[in-house]
């Protein structure tokens, strides 16, 4: 049996996507696994010992189209669900399964504050489009494989933090998702012990100003690393804190002890972190009681409201020490 699994993007729902193919992989015998992504995430996939095969989206979908094609597929997996999607599946034209996106439910609950939504987390409705082939959740947890050569040695750090850690991950896809600069060097005053501080290019201005305010325990690597590097960094740190974005996946992949911390977004999505094995390493930290969260199931680029009360409220002190204690 031949099978398309696609997700496009992005850090976070590629890495959420990583139980349905070891789960596809081990439980149907002799399965063949195909991954469609784009050219960016490809290396969250390219190592996974459960994927034969990873196809990348292009600019002309047509070609891509022709290529998978060839394949000949049994069956198409839609983890994305979106036009281009349905686009590929109407032009493979075999079987094909695809996830609830659960829409509607979002929108009353942005909306109109209506929690209709499931208790359900997404990796088990990511699931659900294989259900019929027998597969279950094995309770495993996320996957995620760096190759070898893309490690950070840890004698490339300074001398102080290569006995341990804090990875502090600043970066998000939306302004309403990331703590502000002031509250953010607020938080890395308070931990304690040597602080890695990772994130992109676009997080370069918040990492200098955060390594100035608090000197010289603080590494800043926001834009020297690519994503296996970075998510090298996170698996070699003793506790991580990040937002509701991919850094905060890339720790639940390496079970480590994660806070994440949320904005205008809510848990209730069914993006949270997943560690089912260790379910005591996952902690929340989120300013519940406000009649304006969630605002966007996404995020915005400023606070509709003005007063970002979701990030400004945030309890900082309780979220220092719950790492500081390792």
């Amino acid at each position: 049996m031949k099978v398309l699994v696609i997700r496009f993007s992005s850090i976070g729902d590629i890495i959420l996507t990583s139980p349905v193919l070891r789960c596809l992989k081990e439980q149907v015998s002799g399965v063949e696994l195909h991954f469609l992504t784009k050219e960016g995430f490809r290396a969250l996939v390219e190592r996974s010992p459960h994927v034969d095969r990873v196809h990348l989206l292009k600019e002309n979908l047509g070609e891509v189209v022709r290529d998978l094609k060839r394949e000949k597929f049994d069956l198409v997996v839609d983890l994305h669900r979106n036009a281009r999607t349905q686009r590929v599946k109407m032009a493979l034209g075999v079987p094909s399964k695809s996830f609830p996106k659960l829409n509607f439910e979002k929108w009353l609950l942005v909306n109109f504050k209506k929690d209709r939504l499931p208790n359900i987390h997404i990796v088990d409705r990511y699931l659900s489009t294989v259900a019929h082939l027998g597969v279950k959740n094995d309770g495993k947890g996320l996957d995620l494989f760096i190759p070898p050569e893309r490690e950070v040695n840890m004698e490339s750090l300074p001398p102080t933090h290569r006995d341990g850690y804090i990875a502090l991950c600043i970066g998000a896809g939306h302004f309403t998702k990331r703590l502000p600069q002031h509250k953010l060097i607020e938080l890395a005053e308070k931990l304690k012990g040597p602080l890695v501080i990772i994130g992109g290019p676009d997080d370069q201005a918040v990492g200098r100003a955060i390594t100035h305010a608090v000197g010289a325990r603080v590494f800043d690597t926001t834009g020297k690393f690519d994503l296996p590097g970075s998510a090298s960094l996170i698996r070699q740190a003793n506790s991580v804190i990040a937002h509701d974005s991919g850094a905060m996946h890339v720790a639940s992949a390496f079970r480590k002890k994660v806070v994440s911390v949320w904005g205008n977004t809510v848990p209730q999505f069914g993006m949270g972190p997943y560690i089912p094995e260790h379910p005591g390493r996952a902690y929340i930290s989120e300013v519940k009681g406000l009649d304006c969260r969630p605002c966007s199931k996404i995020g915005f680029d400023q606070c509709p409201r003005g007063h970002f009360r979701c990030m400004e409220k945030q309890d900082l002190e309780g979220i220092a020490s719950l790492v500081n204690g390792q």
